[in-house]
């Protein structure tokens, strides 16, 4: 018999149930994100509301491989949401390529590339999930260190 969704989720301290619910969150979008690149890459390119024609031309192959990444990254998220007993490795392996994604957006809107106004237009899908993802995951292994 498997255990109720709310047990499972309520397993992870310290970050609690609100962190959970915040990799569920960025876990989905995550993957729907992925999955509308890789279905229709000129329709994500040209729609998606923050500006992604500022950061260079159109081109296919890799906004299908960024897709990739971001298909990898909802899966491990929403892996962890479901499995305590992986959860912490899942929500580090799900927040590298996240983070790392925002590390060149802060790179290049510091640099020039971008506009200022990305700092704005990224914040909700790119700096937060950059920003509370590795915290959730510090939150996490805080927790498992034992006392000294």
């Amino acid at each position: 018999m498997t255990e109720p969704l709310a047990a499972r989720v309520n397993e992870a301290r310290p970050e609690g149930t609100i962190g959970m619910w915040i990799v569920l969150v960025f876990g989905v979008t995550s993957i729907a994100n992925a999955l509308w690149m890789l279905a229709g890459p000129m329709h994500w390119y040209t729609d998606i509301p923050v500006a992604v024609p500022d950061t260079g031309p159109f081109n296919p192959h890799f906004v299908r491989d960024v897709g990739g990444a971001f298909l990898t990254a909802g899966i491990s998220l929403v892996w962890a949401f479901f499995s305590p007993r992986y959860r912490f490795p899942l929500v580090v392996a799900g927040s590298i390529f996240l983070s790392a994604h925002a590390g060149v957006h802060v790179f290049d809107t510091l640099r020039g590339a971008l506009g200022h106004d990305h700092w704005l237009l990224d914040l909700p899908g790119v700096y937060l999930p950059g920003i509370l993802l590795p915290w959730i995951a510090l939150r996490m292994a805080r927790e498992e260190m034992p006392d000294h």
